[in-house]
């Protein structure tokens, strides 16, 4: 059950993805964004689940990128064409594919690198570009505003076309974001940390719509943090692997120490 674990909690995040294209079809749109909640959050607990038990393995990362593939990739783009995109049938169907496809080549590059261990984000605490959860999270945005506000104009697929298209270049670009790993409250801040998680949660019970998108919201500061925290980072690198320049010797007698010591060396004999 240690090894099972983790890779059940996979499976169930899968479940709870391809469910919501269901909801969708039955135009039962709050559900199917809560159902791709589920899969959100349950895919945040399996890799933990899996480190807590130490049950870590080459085909869990495997599970889960299928898995993330087809609940953040493939149903969220299912999802909002048949929620606006479906209007415009041809340029629809592209932006859905293109969101769909750009999400199986981020989990792509990032099973590709898996045993890399020189990974400049990585190693700074950073993340490559939006992971697909969140990606998702972002791509439901204009759902989010439309249950809260009822405005048509959210659901206008020249307004959902380009905002998935975005997204998707947002997952595959180069761009650091941040991970758990690089937020770190000190002081204070984490008494406000515990303030504000606990606020949200609150706000997703009463204003769940409205906390979504201010979650959106939040995410895209850190991620303008992490771009500015990351060039800072970048420029010590580059800083601490520049070469140092040689350190000018004092003149003894018009001429550098080191150049009269060579000269008063004897010059070499190549007969002997």
């Amino acid at each position: 059950m240690r090894a099972v674990l983790p890779n059940a909690i996979t499976a169930a995040a899968l479940c709870s993805g391809l469910t919501s294209i269901l909801f969708a079809i039955a135009e039962q749109w709050d559900k199917a964004v809560f159902a791709m909640i589920i899969a959100g959050v349950l895919d945040m607990m399996d890799g933990r689940v899996a480190r807590l038990l130490k049950a870590q393995s080459r085909f869990g990362a495997e599970l889960d990128s299928l898995s993330d593939s087809a609940s953040f990739g493939i149903a969220p783009a299912l999802v909002l064409y048949l929620w606006a995109l479906v209007e415009l049938p041809r340029l629809g169907w592209l932006a859905a594919l293109a969101y769909a496809i750009c999400c199986a080549l981020r989990l792509a590059r990032f099973n590709a690198q898996i045993d890399v261990e020189d990974q400049p984000h990585k190693s700074a605490g950073f993340l490559t570009g939006v992971p697909a959860p969140m990606g998702a999270g972002f791509a439901f945005m204009p759902i989010y505003l439309w249950l809260a506000t009822d405005e048509p104009i959210f659901r206008d697929p020249w307004l959902v076309g380009p905002w998935l298209i975005l997204v998707a270049v947002m997952m595959v670009s180069n761009v650091a974001t941040p991970s758990w790993k690089s937020l770190r409250p000190k002081g204070n801040l984490k008494l406000a940390t515990i303030a504000v998680a606990g606020l949200l949660v609150g706000g997703l019970l009463l204003e769940t719509w409205w906390t979504l998108v201010l979650i959106g919201v939040i995410y895209l500061s850190l991620i303008a943090w992490s771009i500015v925290r990351y060039q800072k980072v970048k420029r010590e690198r580059r800083a601490t692997a520049r070469p140092q320049e040689p350190v000018q010797t004092p003149l003894v007698g018009g001429e550098p120490e080191g150049e009269q010591h060579d000269r008063a060396m004897p010059p070499h004999d190549p007969t002997n």
